[in-house]
This record gives C-alpha cells, structure tokens and sequence, in this order.
C-alpha cells in the first residue's frame, strides 16, 4: 500500500495508451510515486473496452468478463481504498453455455458437481478425464502463473531456467493435445480447448501452458462488473484522477525521439511534446517498433523475425438490440459451427473468409437489466475471422457477415432474429487498425505460441533504450485482462529495480 507522501517524486513517467494494462501501468507508477501523464489517442480511456450508446442500448466493446478479481481490487489497495466500493463484480452461472452444430447444449459451470453432470451427458468416462486435467492445468497454473505472470523475461537465461518446467509441464504440446489427451468426447475437446481464442491463439498451434486457464476460472470464478467494463473503466478513470494521475486524451503519438540509450521524448500528430525519465507503452509492440521508432532502433525486438512472427486472428464484432428478451439464452455461449480445426486453419493459416463460422454470443442482460430498454435484450457477437494480412474486402464482405450471423442465430437458438434486431452496426479488423493501431488489424497483437511466449515474445523493457517499457497484449505474459493486468505488474517490478 502506498503511503500518500510519497507521491511527490521528482521522477516522471508517461504512459502512452490508456488500455487496462495503461491504466494500471499508470495506477502501479503513481503508487511508487512518480508524476504520471497517460496520453490517450482516443476521446475516452479504456482501449478496446469502449463503450457505444444506441436508442437506449449500452454495448461494451471489449472484454466482456473478469476472471482474476485480486487484479483489480490490488489497483484500488495501492491507494488504501477497496474495489468493492466503487465496483460490484457479480459471479454468473453457468460461466460458459456452448451450442454445437448438432443442436446440443453444454452448460460449463462455476460448480464441479453440475460441470460432472454435464460432461456425464456426453461421455461418463469424461467425468474423470476432466478432474485429471484439473489436476494437471493447477501444475501448470501454479508455475504459468503464480510464478512466473509477473515475472519479466528479458535475459535467455531466465527461459533456459523454465525449460525444466516447460518439459516437465509438456509446454510443447498444443492446447488441443492437451485437452485431447485426457477427454475422449469429440465435442467436449472442442468445448474445453477454445480458451486460446480468447486470448489471440488457435488451439491447435498455441502452447498448453495457457490451460492454466482452466485451473484459474475454477479457482476465482468468472465475473460480471455490473454497468459493464464500462463503468469498470469509468472508475479506474476516477481512481486515476484522485490520485494526481494526468489525463491527455486525443492525443496520437507519432514519434520517438533516442538520446544516449534512452527514449528522451515523444512527440504527438498535433507536435504535443512529452518529456520524461521513463515511457510505457501500452501500445502493439510492432506498431511502435515499425512506425514510431527511429529506424536506427527498429532492428528485431524479439526471438522470431519479422517474417516468421505468427498474428493473432482479427474480430469481427456484431452489436444490436432485440424487441425482446431471448430468456432462455445464458450470459456467455460459445455458437460452434459444424467445422473446427478445419475453419481455424482458413482463419490463421490461409487467412481466408469462409462462408461458416463460430461465435462468442454476450448477453449481458442476462445479468444486468440496464443495458437494454425493459423488455429488450443487448448483444455483442464476436466473430474470428482473417486479421488484414488475408484479402478480405470488408466494405463488401462486412454487411454480408452481419446477415449470415444473424441468420444463423435465427435458425438454432435466436428465433424470429430477422424480425426483432434493431441498431445492429458492427466492428472489421479495418477498425481495429484504424482506433486502436493494431498491427494487420489483430484483436491480440502476435499469436500466444510456444516461440512467441515469455522471452520469446516482446519484453517489457527495450533491450537497448534502458527507459522504454511495454505493458499490454503484446508483451509478457500475454492477451486477456489477467495478462495485460500482469504485464504491469511485471513493469513495476522492472521500474522498482531498476529506479532504486
């Protein structure tokens, strides 16, 4: 916990894009007392978590679910107050609901008792299978996570330490093998292998070290922030500005300007110039290195070259309201289509738009009322398709999309669809290039594979300008709301080596 007279530190720091992992990275350096400035290119902070208002509708625009709480409520404790004042996170159930293109339902739930009795209807065997791989994701939580989240990788000999553990753990196996080894039920491997896509990774390429996640929602649940991650947002905004946090919003950073080894300054489109002692970048590590950076400092900041760097999918994000409430749908339900491996493939690898899909359906008045008109529901459908580095026009391609989904829907779980959606508009991967300076448009920055993880994926801190840092999707420990809010954990842990 910060002592309040501290804060007076003739040290500044800026902060360069107000994600989640900004925001925090700003939060943790005011707490060790730094002047903060976080720059913001956008009217409003948050990143991908913004907010858009239609005829009574709210839509969240990002991360829709909270699934390592302690993150949030160690922001507020920095500064001696307590999350739960300012922000309810409410546990739903069941955490997942999936629709499988044969027409059956399987209901992931915050109990193990009532997640048995599930798998029970697919596969009996399966029951035991999956506390097995319980099991064996807490080994790899407690090594993945516990140990080394907030821990930085900027030496090769810091991962020549883990290789012991990645063997160990079979960090070599993809996510789908390690799910397949223990569950036998085709469908239940679909079902427990699709957390890689929600951090930017197909399944059947990313390493196993991310099941870790399976262990992580059964140790702390999964959450709804009630008003959405907006008002999640809108209160770190205000933590912020209690705390003496300065806020330049609408501000682009356009430059990088060295000195000496170290980032000097940098400087905004409009010719707004920051000075500093250190800079955090909350920003696409190769959008930064390729457009921001002095060429003399663009050589290769990671393991892979450029050539060989693997991307993360791009979203297609289908928002619209219905006349009515769909009451029986779940909070979150994953839509698989009849294809898997096969589409994923025509998504990472050929980078092609296919005719079928699978889709992230939220429905977040399922659990709070307020984000529709009484009587109406709000949805959020969130599509994988082609990051920019496919041919996909999506002036042409977008709208045609939105009808096939909507009609999809139509036919399985949403009746009468067509009839009753009202103020749909949707987000390409052109968007994502265009609002928040994505490299070819991904949702995640690079892909979270085995030679793309730890040090092997961006550091945290340049290995050439002692003073530049990076927290966010793109750096360690990776995608997701745990892994940006570690990523500065692991920027704090540098800061206070480093800045004795």
């Amino acid at each position: 916990m910060v002592n309040n007279h501290s804060l007076n530190s003739d040290k500044r720091v800026v902060v360069i894009g107000a994600g989640i992992g900004g925001i925090a990275s700003a939060l943790r350096a005011r707490a060790l007392g730094y002047q903060v400035v976080l720059t913001e290119r956008l009217p409003t902070v948050g990143g991908r978590a913004q907010v858009f208002k239609k005829n009574g509708y709210l839509h969240d625009a990002g991360p829709t679910l909270i699934t390592a709480p302690f993150l949030f409520d160690e922001l507020f404790e920095l500064f001696n107050e307590k999350r739960e004042d300012h922000l309810e996170f409410k546990a739903i159930n069941p955490w997942y609901r999936y629709y499988f293109h044969t027409g059956e339902t399987f209901d992931y739930c915050d109990s193990i008792e009532a997640t048995h009795a599930e798998i029970s209807r697919f596969n009996p065997k399966d029951v035991k299978n999956y506390d097995r791989l319980l099991k064996f994701s807490e080994a790899i939580f407690d090594i993945g996570f516990t140990k080394l989240a907030d821990t930085p990788f900027l030496k090769l000999s810091n991962m020549i330490r883990q290789f012991p553990n990645i063997i160990r753990l079979k960090g070599y196996r993809t996510v789908f093998k390690f799910v397949s080894h223990y569950l036998e039920h085709p469908l239940l491997r679909r079902a427990f292998s699709i957390h890689p896509l929600l951090v930017g990774g197909n399944p059947f390429d990313t390493t196993s070290i991310y099941s870790l996640i399976h262990f992580l929602e059964r140790k702390w649940g999964v959450y709804f922030c009630m008003g959405g991650t907006g008002k999640l947002i809108k209160e770190l905004q205000n933590l912020m500005l209690r705390t003496g946090i300065e806020l330049e919003l609408k501000t682009d950073i356009d430059s990088i300007e060295v000195k000496d080894r170290k980032v000097s300054s940098i400087t905004s489109k409009s010719g707004k110039r920051f000075e500093a002692d250190m800079f955090i970048f909350n920003a696409d590590p190769p959008t930064v290195y390729r457009e921001l950076m002095p060429k003399e400092h663009r050589k290769n900041k990671k393991f892979l070259p450029e050539c060989l760097t693997s991307y993360s999918m791009g979203l297609f994000v289908l928002f619209f309201g219905t006349k009515i409430q769909y009451t029986d749908m779940a909070h979150h339900t994953i839509w698989m289509g009849k294809r898997y491996k096969s589409l994923l493939n025509d998504i990472f690898n050929k980078k092609i738009l296919a005719d079928d899909f699978s889709l992230y359906i939220h429905r977040p008045t399922a659990t709070d009322v307020s984000f529709a008109p009484k009587g109406h529901d709000s949805f959020y459908v969130l599509c994988p398709v082609p990051n920019l580095l496919g041919n996909v026009d999506w002036g042409i391609e977008g709208p045609q999309l939105r009808d096939r989904i909507i009609k999809a829907l139509e036919s399985t779980i949403m009746p009468n669809l067509s009839k009753v959606y009202e103020d749909d508009f949707f987000m390409t991967p052109e968007d994502f290039a265009t609002n928040y300076r994505t490299m070819h448009g991904t949702g995640f920055s690079i892909a979270p594979s085995l030679t793309q993880s730890a040090w092997f994926r961006y550091h945290n801190q340049d290995p050439d300008l002692s003073n530049l840092y990076f927290s966010g999707a793109g750096t360690h420990p990776g995608a997701g709301m745990p892994g940006v809010l570690c990523s500065a954990k692991v920027v704090e842990n540098l800061i206070k080596r480093n800045w004795k």
